[in-house]
């Protein structure tokens, strides 16, 4: 699944850019040109997602981009995000995740919290104990 959201970037009178997502429904940054504007997108994007993820909500899929520019998550992100995705589909709630893993329940809220280190090895465990394995690609800029 792509992580990549439409952004809706709005020039403002008096300079600069407004930045919101409408698959997220909430939350707009802002960068004083077009350049910086996707930039701090991307920041908000991340902290909107790993939100969603600490208080159990869904996180909607990207919609397609209709010719808006599209903000990416950053790669660790990402793969948190399709880890939380792959657990609430099997139905699964972080404790439960962390008995399957055999790990403490505190390891499996690190993973998912953006302010603590996690490896890919880590998310590939976790990954693996719901049936999935995570792949990595790349594609031109």
């Amino acid at each position: 699944m792509s992580q990549g959201y439409a952004a809706l970037l709005e020039p403002e009178p008096e300079g600069g850019f407004t930045v919101t997502f409408p698959d997220i429904g909430y939350g707009a940054t802002y960068g004083d040109t077009l350049e910086e504007a996707p930039r701090q997108a991307e920041d908000m994007l991340e902290e909107a997602i790993l939100g969603m993820i600490a208080h159990n909500e869904d996180v909607p899929a990207p919609s397609p981009a209709h010719g808006c520019p599209v903000v990416r998550l950053p790669a660790l992100t990402a793969a948190k995000l399709e880890l939380y995705r792959a657990m609430r589909q099997a139905g699964l709630d972080e404790a439960q995740l962390a008995e399957r893993l055999g790990w403490p329940a505190k390891k499996i809220a690190h993973i998912f919290d953006g302010y603590h280190v996690v490896r890919l090895e880590q998310l590939e465990a976790a990954l693996s104990a719901l049936g999935r394995r995570l792949l990595v690609t790349s594609e031109p800029v």
